[in-house]
Order: structure tokens, then C-alpha cells, then sequence
């Protein structure tokens, strides 16, 4: 049976809009849902086992019975169809049900073994790899997605006041990482957005390094990188600090890095390329005699994941546009002295940008 538009509620009736109407210009009968968070933002289901297949006229929900109230919860203008069994078999069964031909999906998240499966099952009907009609969507936040991201940020910056107030020499990186994730979760986070990165003094030169055992010396500096994330809404933050007296070079790329950051921010504008903004911190820190150190791009954007698009950084083909809520993270990494980032979260307006994020830049 058809599902008629009044029935579906918002945002789920637009955004089923928006992607059909991609559907249509590129002539496909049927778009094929693999990946958890492009499901719940497209239905509003958001159960772990779940696929759906999207029509002109169809939404159709495909799951196991332990979803089976949540699915009805949270997701009732979609038609439901319990699984028995994993695999293609119920998604080919469905697919021929629909009396479609030409199915389009996207070839990352679906692998080569159950694209072959599939296939085989639901000839004549066709499956097409096709540029996600979702990304771009997903890109430029609602008002309803700002505020989620906003209460996001707000966790995970009391939860960073909490630990700063707390932290004291002698403690591990595992332990400081262990304790930031608790306040967030005793402040409404369904957990982390990613597994918090406490680092140590010449540890902190690692950018994506994993908490260890170090413990902490006042007279070294502390990075944090962490994020909360709130009713599946993400955010993603990074400090350095310290107490005692630290390297002089470490003073100074971390001025570096607060003046790339600021400049990177200010450049944050409707229209703008992503790797302009890239380019513009880039300059800076290249100018101080650093460029080699900073060897990530600039920032990403973030939702319901911690990492999604646009990416801001030197290939990006990205242009920023109303909505898109990114991350400005410049950072310098030094073997044996230790690496400084600052990250703040910051929305793109229609003027030229909101910092979401408002803690202090010197903590």
C-alpha cells in the first residue's frame, strides 16, 4: 500500500521528498539504504539491523524481530518487514514485490559479495552504483539539527569544565579519558561521539593517538580531543593545556595555532571553498615555519556522525553553504616536544558563521 505525504511526518516527508526527486532526474525506479545513520535520518528508525528500500510511492522497512516495537515507534508511515533470515534473500524478496527495475545504492555501503548476491536475485531488475543522493542532503543541517549539535557541544563542554576542575598530577591519560566520558554521560550523552584522545606531554604529537598509560605531569602540557553525542547528534572539541612551566616552543605553536584557528574562523562564509579556508590557517602556520608540522586538513563536517561532509582541507571540492556545520581544528605536531590543536565547531550562516563552541581558547 501507498504511503501518502500528509502521513508522514516532518522532517522525514521532506527529506523523502528531496531524495525521490533525485531518484527521478536520474531515472531510477528504487533507492537501496544500507548505512544505519543515512536510515535514521532519512525515517527515523534507529535500530542497528535495518535496511530500506525507497520508492515513488514506498517506504519500506527491513529489520529483525528485535526491532520490531522500536520500528513501529519510531518509524509507523513505513511498511515493516521482519526478517527471518540475514542476508539478500528478504531484500531481493522485497525488491520484486515492488515491481522495480532500476535500483540505485551506494557502492560503500554495500559490499562486493552481497552486490553480486542481490544482483543474481533480482534480475531483470538491475542494481545501479550511483552517487549518494543523501550526502549532500545530510550536509546542510534543519534548524531542528542545529539545536541537537548545539545541546551536543553544551555536554561536552561542562563535562571539560568538570575534569579541568579535577584533574590533578599523577593521573593516566586513560583515567582523564575515562572520567570525561562519565560526565558526559551523567550530563545526557548517549555516549561519546569517538573514543576520547587524552594525551600526555611528547604523546600529544600523535594526532590521532590512543589514551595510554602516561601519567600526568603538571610541568608537560595536556591535548584533549572529545565530543558528546546527544540524541544521535555529534559534537567534536579539542583543548590544550597546562600548569607549570613548559617548553618554550610549546608556547609558541600553540600561539601559532590559536592565531591559524581564529583567522580560519573568520574566514567561514557562505560561498567560501573549503580550501580556502584550509589554505588561509595553512598560510599562517607555513609563515611561522611550521607548515610541515601540520599534517591533517583543517576541519570536517559533522551530524549524526563525527566525521561527514564537506571536508575542509586542501582537495576539498566542497563549497560551504547555509546550514553545514563544520569543525576548524589547525594543528603543529613536533616529535619530543609535543603537538597543540584547537578545535571549535562552527556553523555556517546565511551572513557567515555562528561559533557553536564557547569555551575559552587558553584554558
Amino acid at each position: 500500500m501507498a504511503i501518502s505525504r500528509a502521513s508522514v511526518p516532518e522532517p522525514y516527508a521532506a527529506r523523502l521528498a528531496s531524495v525521490r526527486d533525485t531518484l527521478t532526474r536520474r531515472k531510477l525506479d528504487a533507492y537501496f539504504v544500507h548505512d544505519r545513520m543515512d536510515q535514521y535520518w532519512l525515517t527515523g528508525f534507529s535500530g542497528e539491523d535495518g535496511s530500506v528500500v525507497l520508492t515513488a510511492d514506498h517506504v519500506v522497512l527491513l529489520t529483525d524481530g528485535r526491532f520490531d516495537e522500536a520500528a513501529t515507534r519510531e518509524a509507523p508511515y513505513a511498511r515493516k518487514v521482519l526478517r527471518k533470515v540475514r542476508g539478500p534473500e528478504a531484500n531481493a524478496k522485497e525488491i520484486k514485490r515492488l515491481r522495480v527495475r532500476r535500483i540505485g545504492f551506494n557502492p560503500d555501503q554495500v559490499s562486493v559479495r552481497e552486490f553480486n548476491e542481490l544482483g543474481k536475485l533480482i534480475r531483470p531488475a538491475r542494481l545501479l552504483a550511483t552517487d549518494d543522493p543523501i550526502r549532500p542532503l545530510r550536509m546542510q543541517k534543519t534548524p531542528g539539527e542545529i539545536d541537537r549539535i548545539r545541546r551536543a557541544i553544551h555536554v561536552a563542554e561542562e563535562a571539560f569544565k568538570a575534569v579541568r576542575k579535577w584533574i590533578r598530577p599523577g593521573v593516566t591519560e586513560r583515567e582523564v579519558a575515562a572520567q570525561i566520558e562519565f560526565e558526559m554521560r551523567r550530563r545526557g550523552a548517549q555516549g561519546p561521539s569517538f573514543p576520547t584522545i587524552v594525551a600526555f606531554g611528547p604523546n600529544s604529537s600523535l594526532p590521532h593517538y590512543d589514551s595510554g598509560d602516561r601519567r600526568w605531569m603538571d610541568s608537560e602540557p595536556v591535548l584533549i580531543d572529545w565530543g558528546a553525542q546527544v540524541d544521535w547528534y555529534c559534537s567534536d572539541l579539542t583543548r590544550v593545556f597546562w600548569t607549570g612551566a613548559v617548553l618554550p616552543e610549546y608556547r609558541t605553536i600553540t600561539d601559532v595555532v590559536r592565531q591559524a584557528h581564529d583567522a580560519a574562523i573568520e574566514a567561514v562564509r557562505p560561498g567560501a571553498k573549503a580550501a580556502s579556508v584550509d589554505a588561509v590557517a595553512r598560510r599562517l602556520i607555513t609563515k611561522a615555519g611550521y607548515g610541515k608540522e601540520f599534517n591533517h586538513a583543517l576541519g570536517h563536517g559533522f551530524g549524526l556522525r563525527v566525521h561527514e561532509g564537506p571536508r575542509v582541507g586542501r582537495k576539498s571540492k566542497d563549497v560551504l553553504r547555509p546550514g553545514m556545520v563544520v569543525t576548524i581544528e589547525p594543528g603543529i605536531y613536533i616529535p619530543g616536544v609535543g603537538g597543540a590543536r584547537i578545535e571549535d565547531d562552527v556553523l555556517v550562516t546565511e551572513t557567515g558563521h555562528e561559533v557553536l563552541s564557547s569555551l575559552p581558547t587558553t584554558v
